[in-house]
């Protein structure tokens, strides 16, 4: 039943956005051409223009699901949610402008736009630092608050204790314990396991969470039996947590049900369909724009020192398979190559060289690699295979990152985690981007990657064959 009134209230959520859009399309027109005067066509008020805007608003919302932003907006920090609202805005507003530019469908007012893109952002803004407002005032004066008795007194049930209190936006609250063993960090203790029944019969809260320790596990089903007897929600945090995925998939073979522990959003066929569909025009486009630059860095490379303009060397990519990977030269040509490290100051670096590793510039060939299905614009970036089979002896779940073609920039390095940094921080921050991966985040890590991620200040680079894998 919870269920079904969350999804309800996401709906309506969903739908008052989209209303507060087309009111803020419709005061944006009213604002530049009756406030600010202007000469106001008729088809902005039309029934087409109206159809347009509802079908821009939905997709906009639609949009917001993807990034998550309906689960539960008082969790969710308002910095978080003001980004994320403030960066669908700013893509859906430049598809719109590219949309009308193009088409002419309607008549078209770049001061309009503007006017729409700004009191959208504003106004969604508004709403949800008021809904988050009235939403932890009522926590405060006890409205709303959902009970929840635990059962177990481990580690486990320890850790949720401290989440409650350190998280009160969850609007959660203790009631007590249940447990063979007292622990006063787990607050009131309730009664032993085997007088769950009891204790839950005359209880009134809202949920019954069952946090027991692996060796307890044989009591599971006395607690399952005695909350399914008074009809209570129950939720259970199990003792190999450590080994879930951010969002596990259940698959069922006959009667046996399974935890797909590395299901990843690029599983689906729609998904993984998008991220290339993107990847080669976003590939194709920079190839364009960027040919200039291109061409001059060319130049530079082979003026700077004698050579091959381009430097080939072999990484690790999707499902462990070798590629070739291109970089422009940035350091003279060695007669033998190695695997130690590459520092800032090497002395095998030509000037032009120390210039574009400085700016990433001598990335840029790499939009091949992309185009041709090597790589992608985003992902963790590809390793040399010598330190592949060796960090997969040391560093857990290494070898999960080849679960997805490697990237250009990735979600750890716009966190700063580039050149001589922790491998196993490295490792999570890819993990979690493989694990949670959205058009809208591949978007994110772009923009922020070119608001400064290109940028290169590491002391030390990675190894590779005399030239940096970074």
């Amino acid at each position: 039943m919870q269920q079904k009134n969350r999804r309800f209230k996401v709906l309506m959520s969903m739908l008052l956005e989209a209303a507060l859009l087309m009111c803020c399309y419709n005061l944006s027109v009213f604002i530049r051409f009756s406030v600010l005067r202007g000469e106001i066509s008729v088809s902005y008020y039309s029934p087409l223009a109206q159809g347009l805007m509802l079908l821009f608003s939905l997709c906009v919302v639609y949009a917001y699901w993807l990034w998550h932003l309906y689960r539960s907006l008082q969790r969710m920090p308002v910095a978080i949610q003001t980004f994320r609202v403030l960066m669908v805005n700013t893509v859906a507003t430049l598809a719109l402008t590219a949309a009308l530019f193009l088409t002419r469908v309607i008549d078209f007012s770049r001061g309009a736009v503007l006017l729409f893109y700004l009191t959208s952002t504003l106004v969604i803004c508004s709403e949800r630092i008021v809904r988050v407002m009235i939403a932890r005032k009522r926590f405060r004066e006890g409205i709303g608050l959902q009970h929840v008795i635990l059962v177990g007194s481990g580690s486990f049930a320890q850790g949720y204790c401290r989440d409650i209190k350190a998280y009160p936006q969850y609007g959660r609250v203790l009631d007590g314990y249940i447990a063979n063993t007292v622990n006063e960090r787990c607050g009131t203790h309730l009664g032993t396991l085997d007088q769950v029944e009891r204790i839950l019969e005359g209880s009134s809260c809202d949920e019954v969470v069952v946090a027991l320790e692996p060796e307890e596990v044989p009591c599971l089903q006395l607690v399952l039996n005695a909350v399914s007897k008074e009809g209570l929600r129950v939720s259970v945090i199990p003792f190999y947590r450590d080994y879930l995925p951010s969002h596990p998939t259940f698959e069922q073979v006959g009667k046996s049900l399974m935890i797909d522990l590395r299901a990843t959003p690029l599983d689906n066929l729609l998904n993984a369909f998008a991220k290339r569909v993107m990847d080669i025009a976003g590939a194709a486009t920079m190839l364009l724009l960027l040919s200039p630059v291109l061409l001059i860095t060319a130049i530079g490379v082979k003026l700077g020192s004698p050579g091959p303009i381009l430097f080939r060397q072999q990484r690790i990519g999707l499902n462990k398979k070798e590629f070739t990977m291109l970089k422009f030269r940035s350091m003279r040509v060695n007669a033998e190559e190695n695997t130690g490290w590459s520092r800032d100051q090497d002395p095998r670096r030509t000037r032009f060289g120390q210039f574009i590793r400085k700016y990433s510039i001598d990335e840029l060939p790499q939009l091949w690699n992309v185009l041709r299905g090597d790589m992608s614009l985003v992902g963790p970036r590809p390793e040399l295979p010598y330190f592949v089979y060796q960090f997969k002896e040391s560093v857990p779940l290494y070898l999960v990152r080849q679960q997805v073609r490697p990237g250009l920039t990735g979600w750890a390095q716009i966190h700063g985690l580039r050149g001589d940094t922790s491998i196993q921080e490295r490792v999570k921050y890819d993990i979690w981007y493989i694990e949670n991966w959205s058009v809208l985040l591949d978007i994110q890590i772009l923009i922020r990657t070119a608001l400064g991620g290109f940028i290169n200040n590491e002391d030390l680079s990675a190894p590779s064959g005399g030239e940096n894998e970074e």
